[in-house]
């Protein structure tokens, strides 16, 4: 404690052998204490106290303000109380601040309280905040005043008792335990409406990712701070909001660079990743066969790479669970070199797939068998229509890219007609640029396509949006020079009139892809496209 006389920094030493009872927030002999140090030093003094009633830190601040250490050995995570309670004063008769509140909050603490001390050094009023359960009023967090210390009267063990009890009670009501549970953030200056709408995608990415999704955040901004995205005082909201409803990992609908992950990560002592993170992490799910393993792998090795500078609190947080699936048990651990040596080894290995690929081509050429390829944005039912049309068994269910492996069928048409028609990954906004790069093997087999068929999800308010993201990443592989077929595809959900519309307008062929008698129509397109005959499938059940 620098700038301090000698008496009167062994005067606040002493105050670490002080004991307080497990039923008070303080004593009245402590209070009267730091509160005759705090004007004798002008000086805000805090402590921080643990349940037991031990002080584990005795801080001594400025004048309006004191800083609160590291705390990380008694961190318990968000969405439960630390354990710590901080009892500090003020000199200038100021309420309890918003500062104590953000720090209470981002702490997770079990209280915060502070002390108005008078001119002699006398303690006067006492305000103490704690953070509430989840409630139909919405609220964070109560502040109680008591006018002096002889009515500071509450049973501090039997209320955190009862506090914990309750917010673990609310918190967990309506809640998969057996779930990661998540609060989705979107920091944007576009329109509500919008960022509704990208909200709603990121909760099924989290919904398809096995992920209990307790409530979405939208906090509208002017400007994004370079360094948190969101200011501290919102951040607090949030933190009490994980708190209240049981989440230790926050979403965020925003592409966050490696330090705001760690500064933001050590500010909340929550699990933080961004949608790029929560992508990857379905893709390292659902990758079945070596080749896309290794191309996941690639990708999260390459979006994990700057952020393995060095071994820190916001790495170590993702050592399970959501965003923590990746390439190795000891990714955490490995550093930049042997990062950069595993890339070079999986591009090696995606370079002798691509080869194997090119031989398995060149052998379909000399069967001069037509390709079509199935794109389209993920869950627009790609894999359900390939399954009707081949009658194969591929997983389709109703889920974010449930496809990630290439799947090849053959297709028979009348008069020993076949094509090979191939499923791919589905596509969706801001694909990370490290996915589609680990997937460019993958993808250039659609260059060999005779024909894409773009399958589109008729039925979703956001199909035209879907549309032209596909178009986009076409046009980015060079694509749009391939003749496709645009497939209106849940067209069972619609109205006839609407369907109707919407075949016309886009001169596309609707079908319900659960329904094979719907497909009948798109088999006659197919058909005229690669033979330019017009023959009717009379059936293909």
């Amino acid at each position: 404690m620098t700038g301090l006389k000698s008496s009167q920094s062994k005067r606040l030493l002493r105050l670490y052998h002080r004991k307080i009872s497990r039923h008070e927030i303080a004593t009245r002999e402590i209070i009267r204490e730091i509160s005759d140090i705090s004007r004798e030093l002008n000086k805000q003094i805090g402590l921080i106290i643990t349940r037991r009633g031990d002080i584990a830190y005795v801080i001594a601040g400025d004048n309006k303000s004191i800083h609160i250490p590291d705390l990380g050995r008694f961190r318990s995570g968000g969405s439960r109380l630390n354990g710590l309670r901080c009892v500090h004063t003020h000199l200038n008769g100021e309420e309890i601040s918003q500062e104590d509140i953000t720090d209470m909050a981002l702490l997770g603490m079990d209280l915060m309280a502070i002390v108005r001390v008078d001119e002699e050094g006398i303690p006067g009023r006492i305000d103490y905040s704690h953070i509430l359960p989840e409630n139909p009023q919405n609220m964070g967090w109560l502040t109680t005043s008591v006018s002096d210390i002889g009515r500071l009267e509450l049973n501090f063990e039997d209320f955190i008792r009862s506090l914990e009890d309750e917010i673990s009670r609310t918190g967990g009501k309506s809640r998969d335990r057996k779930k990661e549970t998540a609060i989705l953030v979107s920091v944007t200056t576009q329109s509500n409406e919008r960022a509704r709408e990208s909200l709603d995608e990121l909760r099924a990415l989290a919904v398809s990712n096995n992920l209990d999704v307790a409530e979405s955040v939208t906090q509208r901004i002017k400007k994004a701070n370079p360094r948190f995205l969101i200011g501290k005082g919102r951040l607090s909201e949030l933190v009490l909001k994980c708190i209240q409803k049981g989440a230790e990992l926050l979403i965020f609908d925003n592409e966050l660079t490696p330090t705001q992950v760690k500064l933001l990560t050590d500010y909340t002592e929550l699990k933080i990743i961004d949608r790029s993170q929560l992508i990857l992490d379905i893709f390292s799910r659902r990758a079945v066969t070596r080749e896309g393993k290794i191309q996941v792998e690639l990708a999260q090795l390459k979006y994990l790479l700057p952020r393995l500078a060095t071994k820190n609190t916001a790495m170590s947080r993702l050592t399970g669970g959501i965003g923590g699936r990746g390439p190795g048990e000891t990714k955490l651990e490995i550093n930049r070199r042997r990062a950069r040596e595993r890339i070079a080894r999986l591009n090696d290995e995606l370079k002798k797939i691509k080869m194997q690929r090119e031989k398995r081509r060149r052998l379909r050429n000399t069967n001069q068998l037509p390709i079509i390829s199935i794109v389209g944005y993920t869950n627009a039912g790609k894999s359900t229509l390939l399954n009707h049309l081949t009658q194969s068994s591929i997983g389709a269910n109703n889920r974010l890219f449930d496809t990630l492996d290439t799947s090849s069928r053959r297709l028979r048409f009348p008069r020993d007609r076949e094509v090979i028609i191939t499923d791919t990954v589905g596509f969706i906004r801001d694909l990370p640029q490290d996915l589609m790069k680990a997937f460019e093997a993958t993808l250039e087999e659609l260059h060999d396509a005779d024909l894409l068929l773009h399958v589109v999800d008729a039925s979703s308010p956001r199909m035209k949006e879907q549309i032209k993201i596909v178009d986009k990443i076409l046009s980015d592989l060079d694509l749009l020079s391939v003749p496709m077929i645009l497939i209106l595809n849940k067209a069972d959900l619609l109205e006839d009139d609407e369907i109707q519309n919407l075949s016309r307008t886009y001169n596309g062929v609707a079908i319900s892809a659960i329904h094979k008698e719907s497909l009948h129509p798109l088999l006659e397109r197919i058909e005229k496209h690669i033979w330019e005959e017009g023959l009717v499938i009379k059936n293909i059940s």
